[in-house]
């Protein structure tokens, strides 16, 4: 059974707590691979930054040249490696892209690596090759509308419910472990750019929801399952946010 919060403001993501709640956490290595404007990448600056994630994003990797998401990191003096375009001008190929990310990523060794609003399909090799595991977010409620325009997917369909979702990357697009969704009820008059962002204001939720969580142990990226102790207290995954926005 899920667990039913109306509103995030009643469970802050500082209240979430193991059973050592004493016990100082080393934080937890984080990469971020960006594609466009980073507010989710905002989202996870602000609360580290704020003491309520015992995180440190230890680097920042965009496909984009022009993504504002690299502003938003250098203004936090976080390390950036944009992997946009080759020395001839060329935008750069998956798999070159991916050789770099990989060396990159193997540099800065993180513990858990966030894609966040990243655009780009990444191959079987690349992922299973990764330092640390992958999770993504996105905008559906998995395993339903997997791919791209789900909001006006969701509509067509007449759907009653809507959200997102922050699942275990694999090979296969959008078909990883499911760990966290965010729910939301559809209005008759919603459209697919307010219910873009409607969605978007769940995702700066559900996101810092999801890494305290991996952070303090309470979720286990090794097998897509909840830690054995924490399990007992906790509905079967994936974890949701029933949210009335």
């Amino acid at each position: 059974m899920p667990v039913d919060i109306k509103s995030v403001d009643t469970m802050p993501i500082d209240t979430v707590s193991t059973n050592h709640p004493n016990q100082t956490l080393k934080p937890l290595r984080v990469a971020v691979l960006v594609s466009g404007s980073g507010s989710n990448l905002q989202v996870l600056i602000d609360a580290m930054q704020a003491g309520a994630l015992p995180i440190e994003i230890v680097g920042v990797i965009s496909n984009r040249d022009d993504a504002y998401a690299i502003t938003r990191a250098n203004a936090a003096s976080i390390p950036v490696a944009v992997l946009s375009h080759v020395a001839s001008g060329k935008r750069m190929g998956i798999k070159t892209f991916e050789r770099h990310a990989s060396e990159q990523l193997q540099a800065w060794q993180p513990d858990l690596i966030v894609l966040a609003g990243f655009m780009r399909v990444l191959s079987a090799s690349f992922i299973n090759n990764s330092p640390a595991p992958m999770i993504n977010l996105h905008p559906s409620l998995l395993p339903a509308y997997k791919g791209l325009d789900t909001h006006k997917r969701v509509i067509q369909a007449g759907e009653y419910h809507h959200g997102c979702s922050i699942h275990v990357v694999t090979a296969e697009l959008d078909a990883g472990a499911v760990l966290t969704q965010a729910v939301l009820s559809l209005d008759q008059k919603d459209t697919a750019e307010n219910l873009q962002k409607r969605v978007q204001k769940l995702e700066h939720q559900l996101l810092p929801w999801t890494v305290l969580l991996l952070a303090k142990g309470v979720l286990s990226l090794n097998h897509g399952e909840s830690n054995s102790q924490a399990s007992t207290f906790l509905p079967a995954l994936p974890l949701k946010l029933y949210l009335d926005s």
